[in-house]
């Protein structure tokens, strides 16, 4: 093995291999193909670098735009409307990215070029309606017709209804009860608000709220708790309240008895508490629950980092009598536009923002593909991090660990609250690959400390939370996602395993010294830690020999966290769990030579890593590979390599805002991937990681070349 340490300076790059974009690699050298294919993998490093280089923010970071479905900022134009919010400079923009989004069949999808979903198309016609378009403009009878020829509203999900209900669309009374008393349970009790995953406790609790008050704003026509605005969509607008969950005495005489039956009868009974309305009780929950909102809001405005609680909770602060101009409604609302991000193709709003990972994976691909790690730059990124590692004493997961010490990092630019052991252990990472050293510093022994704490009595990590594995509730009939709980996943446990191996083998078999801040005990800690996840992994490989991704799809992404992390250990390669892994990523490599894995991977297992080809996925299979690399994995590897080389395209330079303020243009050479390749919820909510067609290709050639020069 070679180690390599590029200069990025392209007239360094020899002449006759330097790339053309428009023509591909010139050939003037007499070069056996191995020998041909690693110059054109040194080469696309080059052109990889200068472009991630390029787009490197002036505080040191990266951050590119994280896309979702249109629902995000269709529930912005929700928003507008509740509180007369005067969104009419972004109207057109916003117009133009809805337009651009839509389906051929009018529909629009919970992914881009995916297929159509009903409760999606809905949000986004009540919101071009909105925005002013007509309903016999040609993009709303298009939606119309796939609405009506798919069930019509009435087939919406619950998440739907509630913002329909909002605007008198559809009643109340369509809507699971959730009592804000919920909030008063305490967390020693079976089930409470921290039995839910942070993503649906931030959002439930102003739920809470607004299910209390059950408001209707006005629509254009006017404010009516029957409004007729929409009925064209209904297949039977005389019958709104649509059922979501079984007659009771079919839910009684039912057996066996079910979670969801026994959920579906104390919801009626709820309905029946709802009516009554308990003064003094319902007073203190609603308090409580502005107390922990308020509580929980970063100084930047946001909640949880993520859009959902943060819109709730606006509204439900008004609701509760705070004006618009009150500091943390306005706080709220200028929050929820930093995520706003506008180029040629419209304005949208993000669900997220991903500063955190977006830095530490393309830190990490910076140095896996040969830039020397002591670069100005890397040193520049690396102190971002460290300043944005949390230290303060509070958060969500202290319920369950109160004495463990804060030192994990989010995903976001401002989330105090919840830390996330995935990007803490990619943190860790990026701090080992560009300064070994640090291995015996306080940033990365504080960081280790909180991701050991937060390990699951399964063995594995999850995302957010410890223990979370209350899976029952999502038989809840307020959950159609099957979202609520934050169980282990394979993909997270294989990248804390990495990080921890790479640490042990940086301290090595030395005794601490007065210069290392890891001590005799932690060391400890972390050969048993790896043991536990160790085993939690022979118990979630599938049959076929792959790891669910539950983070990114799918297994492909899964598999690769874990031979990742399994290399770092020294797991052998002849273990028979690598053995079927590796086997398993040969067998489902493309014809084309690369790798891809559809969305519907996680509904039917028939799609299990297969789906075309993109940068992303091809990249994450020749890790899995290159962590065991064989004879009999040579080949593929080859494949998959000169696909990354092959398809390697020249950056377009374009004018890009994120909240309103202009970014840097982007040169060099990149990835083309308009899949969605990263999940949010499976089956109902993807991601679109514009880095991720970048970094983890970097990542894989400079592997490559690591292991082939």
């Amino acid at each position: 093995m070679v180690s390599r340490q590029l200069d990025i300076t392209p007239d360094l790059v020899p002449g006759s291999l330097k790339k053309d974009f428009n023509n591909g690699f010139n050939s003037e050298l007499d070069l056996d193909p191995q020998t041909d294919l690693f110059g054109k993998a040194t080469l696309a490093v080059e052109a990889g670098t200068e472009f991630f280089f390029s787009l490197q923010r002036e505080q040191g970071h990266w951050c590119a735009e994280l896309e979702s479905n249109p629902t995000i900022t269709a529930e912005y134009v929700f928003l507008g409307q509740m509180l007369g919010l005067d969104l009419s400079k972004k109207s057109e923009a916003m117009l133009r990215y809805f337009f651009n989004r839509q389906n051929p069949d009018g529909s629009w999808g919970i992914a881009r070029g995916w297929d159509g979903d009903v409760s999606t198309t809905v949000e986004v016609y009540l919101a071009l309606r909105l925005l002013g378009l007509e309903i016999d403009h040609p993009v709303m009878k298009l939606a119309e017709s796939y609405i009506l020829g798919n069930g019509g509203v009435e087939k919406v999900r619950i998440f739907t209804r509630i913002f329909l209900a909002m605007f008198g669309l559809t009643p109340w009374s369509a809507i699971p009860a959730i009592p804000p008393e919920t909030i008063l349970l305490p967390p020693q009790s079976f089930v409470n608000i921290y039995s839910l995953a942070s993503w649906a406790r931030g959002t439930m609790v102003p739920l809470f709220i607004i299910f209390h008050h059950q408001p209707v704003y006005a629509l254009p026509n006017g404010r009516s708790e029957h409004n007729d605005w929409l009925d064209h969509l209904w297949l039977d607008p005389k019958h709104k309240a649509i059922p979501y969950s079984s007659p009771l005495l079919k839910m009684i005489l039912q057996r066996p008895v079910s979670w969801k039956s026994f959920f579906g009868a104390t919801d009626l009974f709820l309905k029946l508490y709802e009516r009554a309305r308990i003064g003094p009780i319902r007073k203190k929950a609603l308090n409580e629950c502005v107390k922990w909102i308020l509580d929980r809001q970063e100084t930047t405005g946001d909640w949880a980092g993520i859009f959902p609680p943060m819109l709730k909770s606006v509204i439900a602060l008004t609701l509760q009598g705070y004006s618009i101009d009150s500091e943390p409604v306005a706080k709220g609302i200028k929050a929820i536009e930093n995520f706003s991000w506008e180029d040629s193709d419209g304005y949208r709003i993000q669900a997220c923002v991903s500063p955190v990972w977006d830095t530490v994976l393309g830190t990490v691909s910076l140095v896996d593909s040969g830039t020397q790690p002591s670069h100005p730059r890397l040193k520049k990124a690396m102190d971002w991090v460290k300043k944005n590692q949390i230290r303060v004493d509070h958060g969500d997961w202290k319920v369950y660990r109160p004495n463990l010490t804060s030192g994990g990092w989010a995903f976001e630019y401002a989330n105090t609250w919840y830390p996330d052991v995935d990007d803490t252990a990619a943190c860790i990472l990026a701090l080992l690959k560009q300064d070994p050293k640090s291995a015996r510093g306080d940033t990365v022994k504080h960081a280790v400390e909180w991701v050991l704490g937060m390990q699951n009595r399964d063995g594995g990590w999850a995302a957010f939370d410890v223990n979370n594995d209350k899976l029952f509730l999502n038989q809840i009939p307020f959950s159609d996602m099957d979202s609520l709980c934050d169980p282990s996943s394979p993909d997270v446990t294989g990248r804390v395993l990495e990080a921890f191996g790479l640490l042990t083998k940086i301290l090595g078999d030395t005794a601490p010294t007065a210069e290392c801040s890891i001590p005799a005990s932690m060391r400890n800690q972390l050969d048993e830690a790896c043991k536990r996840g160790i085993n939690y992994l022979r118990a979630t490989q599938e049959s076929a020999g792959s790891w669910l991704g539950r983070w990114g799809v799918n297994y492909i992404y899964g598999t690769s966290n874990v031979l990742c992390g399994l290399s770092q250990l020294d797991i052998p390669a002849d273990d028979p769990m690598i053995e079927r892994a590796v086997r398993w990523l040969r067998q489902v490599q493309n014809h084309d030579g690369g790798w891809g894995e559809s969305l519907a991977s996680y509904s039917d297992s028939k799609w299990m890593g297969r789906g075309e080809s993109t940068a992303s996925q091809t990249a994450w299979a020749l890790m899995g590979l290159l962590a065991y690399r064989s004879p009999a994995s040579t080949s593929s590897v080859d494949k998959g390599i000169a696909w990354l080389v092959d398809k390697q395209v020249e950056a377009t330079p374009s004018e890009v805002y994120e909240g309103g303020k202009l970014l840097p243009k982007a040169h060099g050479g990149t990835w083309k991937e308009p899949q969605f390749t990263g999940t949010g919820f499976p089956n109902h909510f993807y991601l679109r990681y514009h880095f991720y067609r970048h970094y983890f290709p970097m990542m894989a050639l400079g592997r490559y070349l690591q292991v082939t020069g």
